[in-house]
């Protein structure tokens, strides 16, 4: 009996699907489960964690991995297709896709370097061996096993962070996802221990009128302490300007305060970063990378899939 094949060698099986116009991982999974003759019993198989099948989840690897090299692109919620790149990369006629053949395109590079930063803040050495999509085949007898569980730990984080992002961006109009951003930031700072006290301790406040602050959270019971919010929902690849930095600032004076978190899914310039840091007033931003990081590590919009638990030998238990 076939084993069940792994994510990369569905990638061509993915793409050569998607190629043929809209479908969805579930379809998706019917037919690949047809082309590698999966049993019941195989297409049964589940996760450690009993949640997900098996073969499902390895179709999702290979279709987001292809979607950061371009390969695919996603029509709108649970629904994708092969982009123009895709199309193209099939004509040449392949006889595998894999992480190497991704590794042709800058996007999916630049994808896999954020990722290993995203996963390394702090400058830890061990980045310079964690595992990519890459070079996971050339690494991983060099690492080990708690190396390993470390570096697809950082594998999964970075999936996930980007799906996050994924899944707020396909809500649609542009007006709902507005608005269901600035309650997902006031949610985020509650689960992040602000807001503690009685009563009204968190408000959303944006909508017209608004006057640049779309929350305000209560630092103490009496409503004394106040840090307003401004949270702006833009593409994650554009940047937010020191203007617009400024102009949040400005809004501050007229709630007569010096506190603010400017929270977006974009990124702040360096010219923005630095005019925060030459100004008197206490104003934190958080871009797409920090915004994504506390919504995973505070459990919003994300629920635990497993707890895995790793026993170590307890040499005291030896001592005589």
């Amino acid at each position: 009996m076939a084993e069940i094949p792994d994510y990369q060698r569905l990638m061509l099986p993915v793409l050569s699907i998607a190629v043929e116009g809209e479908t969805t991982a579930a379809k998706v999974v019917e037919r690949v489960a047809r082309q590698f003759d999966l049993t019941e019993s195989q297409l049964a198989e589940l996760l450690p964690s009993g949640r997900q099948a098996v073969i499902a989840n390895r179709v999702h690897w290979a279709k987001f991995y292809m979607s950061k090299a371009g390969l695919i692109e996603m029509v709108r919620r649970g629904v994708f297709k092969a982009s123009q790149r895709g199309v193209q990369l099939l004509a040449e006629k392949p006889a595998r896709i894999d992480n190497t053949t991704l590794a042709r395109f800058g996007e999916f590079n630049a994808f896999i370097e954020d990722s290993r930063r995203r996963a390394q803040p702090d400058g830890d050495a061990r980045a310079e061996i964690t595992i990519t999509p890459v070079s996971r085949g050339a690494l991983a007898t060099a690492l080990s096993p708690d190396d390993r569980i470390e570096s697809a730990l950082q594998e999964i984080d970075a999936g996930l962070r980007d799906d996050l992002l994924d899944r707020l961006f396909a809500i649609e109009p542009q007006a709902a996802r507005a608005a269901f951003f600035e309650r997902l930031v006031i949610q985020l700072l509650i689960a992040m221990g602000y807001g503690g006290g009685v009563g009204k301790s968190a408000m959303h406040v944006g909508g017209r009128g608004d006057g640049g602050v779309d929350g305000v959270i209560h630092l103490d019971a009496l409503g004394i302490d106040r840090v307003y919010i401004q949270a702006k929902c833009y593409d994650r690849d554009s940047q937010i300007s020191p203007a617009q930095v400024r102009e949040f600032a400005g809004s501050l004076d007229d709630k007569k305060t010096t506190r603010g978190v400017f929270i977006t899914t974009a990124q702040f310039s360096r010219a923005a970063r630095d005019f925060v840091g030459g100004i008197q007033k206490q104003i934190v931003l958080i871009d797409r990378d920090e915004l994504t990081h506390f919504m995973v590590s505070f459990g919003v919009g994300v629920r635990l899939d497993r707890a895995i638990e790793i026993k170590k030998l307890d040499e005291d238990f030896f001592e005589l």
